[in-house]
């Protein structure tokens, strides 16, 4: 749904600064998150870390135009053409904005909480309902003071019930949640100690829960847990109750008996579950065999059954439910290990259904279990006593080996019965030991609380030297983006290529000069390479160009938006996201206009496409576009007409089935240049951007410098030959240089025997002899020269076109061609 900025300062009661008329349609309280920057509202909140303040100016240069503040300073109010809300409580506003929306919406809407499981319980109900309704739902464990008004907001006209979790983590947080979910179904998944330590007693924070249902329509629990029982009987709850048990036949929802079904090779995958709900049996099968498992398909049977699914429904797809990728992942590891990483949090509940994971798992067979533990932080539990209860745990479950890593844990060390035992007070002293490098043959749970970064565990850093460096101006990367700014019209976005490690230059480095320059979206060629970004600090839009079917999790981890080409792509990538409980994920489409590369055709294909989209909520067209096939060469301009005429066909229609604006962009950097009328809302700059003119193969400002050094200097006499298979054959008695550089750093063999020259202290050396792997010898006879002088293989003197003309290829293949192991060397002018 869409409001004006004028229906949401009434809705905040804020006072509003700025005339200018905007319709809203996202929200947005994380500037690394920006997506639609046009319809997108900013909410400035304050932290005891952070102040959503700081980033309004970088929001307003990435085109967001309204904000929600507190206040506003005067260089805030001198930026043209915004909207500032101003309001008390940015939160608060947030809250209410969401709490509105909801009073639109007259559906089941059901609200779950609880101390474990709610986003599997969550993600189960959504695959059980889905396919009879739209279901809209919280994105992934969106369950806070923050997340719960943003998952709210994602209601819309399609939508026939909304599931959302609401998780708190002290006293009086649930009240306001309440009030902006409004839950006619109330879910509760159990009661555990997470948080505890918030709270003076588990009915205590029982009771905070049950705040959550104080209005709702049905309450669906389960009556064997003694404290939720007791809570439950003792509140003024006057709705329905829909109770389960595995003990009591009374029960809403009994079940009746729990049978583990063997697959082939008698290793346990599935388990059948009988049960009696108002009075009728029935019977269905997961997947799954964990206790938490069938307690939470309970949960979920008791609410489809209750929202309308028939028990065959029921029966058909609960045997279909998808993991949940949310905590357990389970990855190979060196030395015949695998590895279950379970750094999402570390309470005593969560440790145990980690344990039973493992204990489970039918590959442990001859190998030993060994678990990775951090300190247990905030269990509310007496330190002692909280490790015996840890001990007692790993002991029932079968670790075998076990490694502690935290100063409570290497305490306490004497609690843990495990004989073979290990303690290190930080995660960093681990990875130096022996029981590091020893590990093999085992299946390892690794399980911390984050701020240990048991991710490095597995990480493992190389540190490159190499004589022969790539020197690269940072200054002229700024200058090339200059000259393409000062050539696009005003407003038109601006995509910098940084796939190919930045054009060989170095992505991270590139990417941080470009994000302090304001650039709309980076674009990467894969997931990889985003990652590498994002780890380096990159918080601007990332585009992933080639994403693979292997990465989608990877992208929604890292907030990286792929190019979708094709149908087969668009239905796994949705299919993931599902699987990852996202909606609304923002994805480029790529028509396919004359290159016969990579994307949907703009006639023929667009109604299905159109169809397909319309049809679902995982993903959202933020961008179409598609590429010319001869924007540098004027004798393809009647061909680039063509092209532009269809693009335009198809990305007419594609906005015409949306209501918000989907970005258009065709221009690559040649086309900035040659194209200005077809530059649109958004133009991809690559090349250019490097300072290689693509339409002239000029260089604009030069980027890249490929460096060496002499490493020997050697007196040949006429007649001898020079390096492998004897090519070269002197003509004269002459000095041969031999330089750190081969064919392994990127050096094309084809410069050899004379074929290409560098240049030694100003003066061109011609390379002799085959290009070997790692050196290379060059004729140096008339030129002054001593050994460790430096030697330009590409840079300001030799421009990278004299290579690539002379191999009879483009520039592009010699700068992507330097390899990794040369060193990258950064500085401004």
């Amino acid at each position: 749904m869409t409001y004006s900025v004028s229906q949401i300062a009434t809705l905040i009661g804020a006072r509003r600064i700025g005339t200018s008329e905007s319709n809203i349609s996202f929200l947005l309280t994380d500037s690394r998150s920006l997506s639609f920057p046009e319809e997108t509202l900013f909410f400035a909140l304050r932290s005891k870390r952070n102040d959503g303040h700081r980033y309004i100016e970088e929001l307003y240069n990435r085109g967001v135009r309204n904000f929600v503040v507190e206040s506003i300073t005067e260089a805030h109010q001198a930026l043209e053409g915004v909207n500032f809300l101003i309001v008390k409580d940015t939160l608060a506003a947030l809250q209410r904005l969401a709490e509105r929306h909801r009073d639109e919406f007259d559906i089941p809407v059901v609200g779950i909480t609880g101390s474990n499981g709610k986003t599997v319980v969550k993600e189960w109900l959504y695959q059980l309902l889905m396919p009879s309704m739209h279901v809209t739902r919280s994105p992934r464990s969106y369950n806070s003071q923050i997340g719960v008004p943003l998952s709210v907001w994602m209601l819309n006209e399609d939508s026939a019930v909304g599931l959302f979790e609401a998780g708190i983590s002290q006293p009086d947080e649930m009240r306001r949640l309440a009030d902006i979910i409004q839950p006619t179904i109330g879910i509760f998944t159990c009661l555990g100690q997470a948080h505890q330590e918030n709270f003076h007693s588990m009915e205590e924070k029982c009771r905070e829960k049950f705040e959550l249902f104080r209005d709702c329509e049905a309450l669906i629990y389960s009556e064997d847990n003694d404290i939720v029982f007791r809570v439950l009987r003792k509140s003024d709850f006057k709705g329905k109750k829909l109770s389960w048990s595995m003990n009591d036949r009374s029960a809403t929802f009994y079940v009746s008996s729990v049978e583990t079904v063997p697959a082939d090779g008698n290793a346990e995958s599935a388990t059948h579950i009988t049960y009696i709900y108002e009075g009728k049996e029935g019977s269905y099968t997961i997947p799954y065999i964990s206790e938490a498992a069938i307690e939470n398909s309970v949960t979920c049977a008791v609410a489809a059954l209750h929202l309308g699914l028939s028990r065959e429904e029921l029966a058909e797809r609960m045997m279909l439910l998808e993991p949940v990728a949310m905590r357990l992942e389970v990855k190979e590891g060196r030395n015949g290990c695998t590895l279950i990483n379970d750094s999402y949090n570390s309470d005593l509940a969560s440790l145990d259904i980690a344990l039973d994971f493992m204990h489970r798992r039918p590959d442990h067979k001859g190998r030993k279990r060994t678990l990775i533990l951090s300190d247990i932080e905030q269990s509310g539990i007496a330190e002692k006593e909280l490790y015996r209860q840890v001990s007692d745990l790993i002991v029932s479950r079968g670790v075998e080996k076990f490694i502690g890593i935290g100063e409570s844990l290497k305490a306490n060390a004497n609690l843990i019965k495990v004989d073979n035992s290990s303690f290190y007070g930080d995660t960093a002293s681990f990875i130096d030991s022996n029981d590091f490098a020893m590990l093999h043959d085992e299946v390892i749970l690794i399980k911390g609380a984050r701020r240990f970064s048991f991710d490095s565990i597995t990480e493992q850093l190389v540190e490159k030297v190499h004589e022969t460096t790539l020197e690269v101006n940072l200054s002229a990367v700024v200058a090339n983006l200059n000259w393409y700014r000062q050539q696009m019209k005003a407003g038109t976005k601006l995509v910098c290529m940084i796939k190919a490690d930045g054009y060989g230059a170095g992505a991270v480095e590139i990417a941080k000069t470009l994000q302090d320059h304001r650039v709309d979206y980076l674009a990467v060629a894969v997931a990889d390479e985003g990652v590498a970004l994002r780890k380096a600090g990159i918080t601007a839009n990332i585009m992933v160009m080639n994403p693979e079917m292997t990465a989608f999790k990877t992208m929604f981890d890292y907030d990286l938006e792929p190019e979708v080409y094709s149908f087969r792509l668009l239905d796994a990538l949705r299919h993931a996201a599902r699987k990852e409980g996202i909606t609304g994920w923002p994805i480029h489409i790529k028509l396919d206009t004359g290159m016969r590369r990579l994307g949907f055709d703009p006639i023929d294909d667009m109604p299905r496409l159109i169809d397909y989209l319309k049809n679902q909520n995982a993903l959202t067209p933020r961008s179409v576009f598609s590429h010319f096939v001869g924007s540098d060469d004027d004798g393809f301009d009647d061909y680039s007409a063509h092209q532009y005429e269809l693009y335009t066909k198809g990305a007419d229609a594609l906005q015409s089935a949306f209501s918000h604006h989907i970005i258009r962009h065709i221009c690559n950097s040649a086309g900035i240049e040659h194209f200005p009328q077809r530059q649109m809302d958004m133009c991809r700059l690559g090349i250019g951007l490097y300072g290689i003119n693509p339409r002239t193969n000029d260089i604009i400002n030069n980027v890249s410098s490929l460096k060496t050094t002499i490493l020997q200097l050697r007196h040949v006499k006429a007649g001898e030959s020079i390096g492998y298979s004897r090519r070269t054959i002197l003509d004269r008695d002459s000095l041969i240089a031999a330089i750190p550089i081969g064919y392994a750093d990127g050096l094309n063999r084809h410069l050899g025997n004379r074929k290409g020259y560098c240049l030694v202290n100003g003066e061109k050396a011609e390379y002799v002899g085959n290009i070997c792997m790692d050196v290379c010898m060059i004729d140096v006879t008339d030129i002054s020269c001593k050994e460790g002088d430096s030697v330009e293989i590409f840079g300001n003197k030799l421009p990278v076109t004299v290579l690539s003309d002379k191999l009879d290829t483009i520039p592009y293949e010699v700068l992507t061609g330097i390899s990794n192991r040369v060193k990258r060397v950064y500085f401004e002018e």
